[in-house]
């Protein structure tokens, strides 16, 4: 069943024109804040130096983009996705709104074909992430998940018990996808190509600052032009 939109605190912030005009665009692989607030952009190189993979072979930075290559391996208890990489350069952050444009490698025949988008990150098992998949019938795909010492849970309202929001990528091509965090109220937006109402909502409070990343869950694909603009967690 599809809920109704809600309005976001943060969302409101990060793209009004106010904001904006606040911030100020750091150089590849750094952030810059303005004295005036508290809100930064940090914006990832697709080079090494400014991703850690959980497995450095799998990964290649080619062509202004960062490639999961293959699929990575169940990494064992508890459930959560097999391999992604994680944005070192910058502060980490509490509020956050992601952006990125992504693809999907693996073939179209292949139903559960997907990537992630990460936040909050504290450790291999302490983060949020948001699947997005050409399948949405089962639990683990094409939804909004938290993994706290335990395995993954999804917290997305879309979720009915046998089918989610609409499938987010549906294809081999690139597609912008925007993932806000309001670490206050746990409110939880994800858009796909620009959309202006989120596929895919959800309200969790478990994480508060951390670090922002991409990968997937069993499959491959790839990201570019991967920033985040947010608070502090320091804040």
């Amino acid at each position: 069943m599809q809920h109704p939109p809600r309005r976001r605190r943060f969302l409101a912030l990060a793209v009004s024109a106010g904001l904006g005009a606040a911030l100020t665009v750091a150089p590849p692989g750094t952030a810059a804040q303005d004295p005036a607030a508290p809100y930064v952009i940090v914006t990832a190189a697709p080079t090494p130096e400014h991703w850690d993979p959980l497995h450095d072979d799998l990964w290649s930075f080619e062509h202004g983009q960062v490639v999961l290559t293959r699929a990575g391996t169940n990494p064992g208890p508890p459930r959560r996705p097999f391999e992604y990489a994680v944005v070192t350069k910058g502060p980490e952050l509490g509020s956050v709104s992601v952006s990125a444009e992504v693809r999907i490698d693996e073939p179209v025949t292949v139903n559960n074909r997907d990537v992630i988008i990460v936040w909050n990150y504290q450790s291999p098992t302490r983060f949020y992430y948001a699947h997005v998949s050409q399948d949405n019938t089962i639990y683990p795909h094409n939804g909004i998940f938290v993994v706290d010492n335990a395995d993954r849970r999804r917290i997305d309202d879309q979720w009915n018990g046998s089918v989610g929001a609409p499938p987010a990528i549906t294809d081999a091509e690139w597609h912008d996808v925007r993932v806000d965090y309001d670490a206050e109220t746990g409110e939880i937006g994800v858009y796909v190509d620009g959309a202006a109402e989120p596929l895919m909502t959800a309200t969790d409070t478990t994480f508060s600052g951390g670090r922002v990343g991409f990968g997937s869950f069993d499959n491959f694909g790839r990201t570019r032009h991967f920033s985040a603009r947010g608070i502090p967690a320091s804040s």
